[in-house]
């Protein structure tokens, strides 16, 4: 199963025209395997072999090339989620809701919400949408309703 994961990952490298090094795969690896954003300090402390500078620097490369998107949570900290399909070189189409749970502090990319469409004023030209809701999770709403029990 990782083998095939492995192999798809090559090929949005190349799909990029990014070299095929072991941190970038291994840094698509963790970030694809997260069901909600991760920060460069999370991604730090699981990856002990990759240097601080390097990590940044792919961070940067993929979300320069539309492979990643950054969304910030309630402390203003960058995390890192995998884009969406349709996502390009500086063109990003994350219109989707980020849930920020005040509990567990995770963030998490909602992709499956239908959006009303937003319209801004006359002169206004919108270079992307980050939207943000706060509340608490469905693990954390479990979490609480038995400690309530």
């Amino acid at each position: 199963m990782a083998h095939t994961h492995d192999h798809s990952f090559e090929a949005l490298l190349e799909k990029h025209h990014l070299k095929k090094t072991g941190p970038r795969l291994k840094v698509l690896s963790m970030l694809s395997a997260k069901n909600v954003a991760t920060s460069q300090p999370d991604l730090e402390s699981v990856m002990d072999d990759i240097d601080r500078v390097t990590l940044y620097r792919i961070l940067n490369a993929f979300e320069e090339k539309g492979i990643i998107h950054k969304v910030f949570d309630l402390n203003g900290t960058a995390n890192y989620a995998m884009c969406s399909s349709n996502c390009e070189e500086n063109q990003h189409h994350d219109e989707h809701l980020h849930f920020n749970c005040t509990m567990c502090k995770n963030v998490y990319c909602l992709d499956d919400l239908d959006l009303p469409a937003i319209t801004l004023p006359e002169g206004f030209k919108p270079e992307g949408f980050t939207l943000y809701a706060t509340g608490v999770c469905p693990k954390c709403g479990k979490t609480a309703a038995k400690k309530i029990d």
